[in-house]
């Protein structure tokens, strides 16, 4: 008995795929089953606790099937309306057949127009239906003609869309009954054709059982094309990209923020694995993640308050190439609306600067609010609606007067995204992409339309007065990209009065990948860690004067740290070589200038130096007025250059005059310009200081053959009635007549 009882409290201590051991709690009873009483004492300490063990079994199972009727409930809960606009997207783009292969009728598009659907929960709902539809639709037509249960005449062809889209619904469910909503009323449509397949739910589940025997297939995933099956597991393991919303918060708060939640930084995409994240090579404020962690990072406060943004990165590369491109108050010009994701990070990149991003093709008032409402949210303050179109704006028009760059993101294939269904939500795409996707290329015909459309729009661009455009796809094709700008830029637009545009590299710093890149063209495949993409920049050759002011230069040069001391030093050096080259001409010549020589125009600290110079030599007249004149005789300018800590470097034994002459720096009225030139003859005044250059056998010194004592006092009487001698500063040495030998 006592066997039994521990055996059966043992299994009853079991709790799902939890054992509870009661070792412990028996080996503790031994000793006290000797009596009747504490036997029963022990059977009921046992029923107790298998009584508790089994609260806790039926709360765990409570709560997993709390948990699993709640995924199960937002799995099945699908409205009318999503039916609806799903059938409406397949009737579009499914398989047309040959009539004489034709076995199941899809009528004409006459069904209902598609349903305005606020959230975006239900337009992705509406467009993945409608995708798997597509890639399931031989498959959901086997099953309905192989349990017989088409063609049925209550059912018209009109509907037969609406039929394929809820078939494929339904054994995506396992055949299990939909929930029904009480927010939104039923659509008669969709209520016929969920009686109808309910009714035969069990034959449709055996011709799918059927149909997965017959081509051995262990899901209906394996009915899907090679191609199509890897493409959407390259999707599925696509890292998740996000962008920094600096309006909201800095990149270094989004940082603190993820490493309190458990995130570690890594060093690149390929080493994310769990709670992760890496930066970007490109752009500074674009991060990844792991793609298992989409529903998690969703709900964190980050995203929820729109300081971290899901967006592709190729549309990251457009904008910061853009924003390269433009300087503090230049505005840009987004050519398409596109996703308003790509119009708010233009904005935050110029959010500390005054320029404007304008938007062109905001078609209504009532898309204009929506969109100020999204970027009033995001905490973007400086962007201008526009209603026209690209194409429809004048280049001179006065609104667009500071534009210097253009952002071109053209309508495209779009084959180089890796999750379509993203792309035409986002970017406002077209649907055929989900059938060209599934075919695996584009027609030539589209291709063609495409590629003539976007030509039109980078000409357009081009007569713009703008600096740069920046071309972005996401196309594989080189109709849609290179051949595109290389088209544009040979047919010669430019604008009237314009320097025509080249092709420059990107101005983001080079992908580590060499095959990303041709030319300057700057392009990524498509792969398992990157969405294609397509960038190309185009500039005008020169700038020409009328478009860029000095304004724009000074300050495109003190954003990149180019101004500083470099240009005073640059203005000295050219004033020192120039002063320098001209003393050297004139000492070779042998003769002495008749007019002042004006140097460059910022030596102002020469024309101190003249001044100077004529103060010295006053006050030497004043000191040596005993000494006889008949002693003093000049030399012949020499070529020896002989160094002034005064003055800048002149030629060996030129008379100050000369000096002065040399250094005069500014032009003058041509009646200050004769009082200068008597300034200049003072060089006749040295007779204390050239003393030395008396002969040393005594004999009389010579005069020089070109100049006469009484000429000398005569110019300098004039000197001193017309210009009153200063006051005198250390300007000339001794040192330079000391090293000085006398004349033959």
């Amino acid at each position: 008995m006592r066997s039994g009882l521990l055996q059966m409290s043992y299994q009853n201590a079991k709790c799902g795929s939890r054992t509870v051991t009661c070792t412990c709690m028996i080996n503790n009873r031994k000793s006290v089953l000797g009596s009747k009483s504490n036997l029963v004492s022990f059977h009921e300490d046992i029923r107790n606790y298998t009584s508790d063990l089994s609260e806790v079994k039926i709360s765990d199972e409570k709560g997993a099937v709390e948990k699993r009727k709640m995924t199960l409930i937002k799995k099945n809960v699908c409205h009318d309306s999503v039916y609806i606009n799903a059938a409406k997207i397949f009737q579009g783009i499914h398989n047309r057949k040959p009539k004489d292969r034709m076995l199941v009728r899809y009528g004409d598009d006459s069904l209902s127009p598609m349903l305005t659907l606020k959230d975006e929960y239900s337009q992705r709902l509406s467009y993945e239906l409608a995708f798997s539809t597509l890639k399931y639709q031989d498959l959901l037509e086997e099953i309905l003609l192989d349990s017989h249960v088409y063609p049925c005449h209550s059912i018209p062809d009109e509907l037969t869309s609406l039929l394929l889209v809820m078939l494929y619904d339904m054994q995506d469910r396992k055949f299990e009954a939909r929930a029904i909503s009480d927010e939104e009323e039923p659509i008669a449509e969709v209520q016929k054709i969920e009686h109808f397949l309910c009714r035969f739910k069990i034959k449709l589940a055996a011709a799918l059982a059927r149909c997965r025997i017959k081509y051995d297939a262990l899901s209906i995933e394996y009915f899907l094309p090679e191609t199509i099956r890897k493409h959407e597991q390259r999707a599925s393991a696509l890292p998740l990209c996000a962008w920094i919303n600096t309006f909201k918060t800095s990149l270094q708060e989004v940082f603190r923020d993820l490493k309190s939640k458990g995130f570690t930084e890594v060093d690149s995409v390929s080493d994310l694995k769990g709670y992760a994240y890496c930066l970007d090579q490109h752009c500074h404020d674009v991060v990844f993640f792991p793609s298992s962690l989409k529903d998690e990072l969703l709900n964190l406060d980050l995203f929820a308050d729109c300081r971290l943004l899901l967006q592709d990165k190729s549309r990251s590369l457009a904008v910061h190439s853009a924003q390269a491109l433009l300087s503090t108050d230049d505005d840009v010009i987004m050519a398409h609306l596109g996703s308003h994701l790509t119009v708010a990070h233009m904005s935050a990149l110029r959010d500390h600067s005054t320029s404007t991003v304008f938007v062109c093709g905001v078609k209504t008032s009532a898309k204009a609010d929506e969109l100020r409402d999204l970027f009033s949210h995001m905490g973007c303050q400086n962007i201008q609606l526009l209603h026209e179109d690209f194409t429809e704006i004048e280049p001179k028009d006065p609104r667009l007067k500071n534009a210097k760059v253009i952002l071109l993101i053209p309508q495209c294939s779009g084959l180089g995204f890796s999750n379509p269904i993203d792309f035409i939500l986002t970017e406002r795409g077209d649907a055929g992409l989900l059938k060209d996707l599934y075919q695996g290329s584009v027609s030539k015909d589209k291709l063609c339309t495409l590629a003539e459309k976007q030509l039109n729009e980078l000409m357009h661009a081009m007569k713009f007065q703008v600096q740069s455009i920046v071309y972005c796809t996401s196309s594989v094709y080189p109709e849609e990209n290179e051949l595109v700008v290389q088209k544009a830029l040979d047919s010669g637009v430019k604008g009237k009065k314009l320097k025509p545009f080249r092709l420059i590299p990107p101005v983001f710093p080079t992908c580590s990948n060499p095959e990303s890149r041709a030319d300057s063209f700057f392009k990524i495949e498509p792969s398992e860690i990157s969405s294609g993409c397509f960038l190309a920049i185009i500039a005008r050759e020169t700038e020409s004067s009328e478009n860029v002011s000095a304004k724009d230069i000074v300050s495109r040069a003190a954003e990149k740290g180019l101004l500083g001391s470099i240009l005073g030093k640059s203005k000295e050096e050219k004033k020192k070589r120039k002063v320098t080259q001209r003393g050297s001409d004139t000492a070779r010549a042998g003769i002495e200038p008749k007019t002042a020589k004006v140097a460059h125009p910022e030596a102002i600290s020469e024309r101190n130096a003249v001044v100077a110079v004529s103060k010295a030599v006053s006050k030497l007249k004043k000191k040596n007025v005993n000494q006889p004149t008949s002693h003093v005789h000049l030399k012949k300018p020499t070529i020896n250059p002989v160094l002034d800590t005064g003055l800048s470097t002149v030629p060996k034994h030129t008379s100050v005059g000369k000096v002065q002459g040399k250094q005069t720096v500014t032009r003058k009225p041509r009646a200050e310009r004769k009082k200068m030139v008597a300034v200049k003859l003072v060089e006749i005044v040295f007779p204390p200081v050239i003393s030395p250059y008396v002969h040393p056998q005594g004999n009389q010194p010579r005069m020089p053959a070109h100049i006469s004592l009484l000429q000398s006092r005569q110019r300098n009487r004039s000197l001193r009635d017309r210009v009153p001698p200063p006051s005198v500063s250390e300007v000339v040495k001794p040192t330079v007549l000391r090293n000085s030998h006398p004349g033959p």
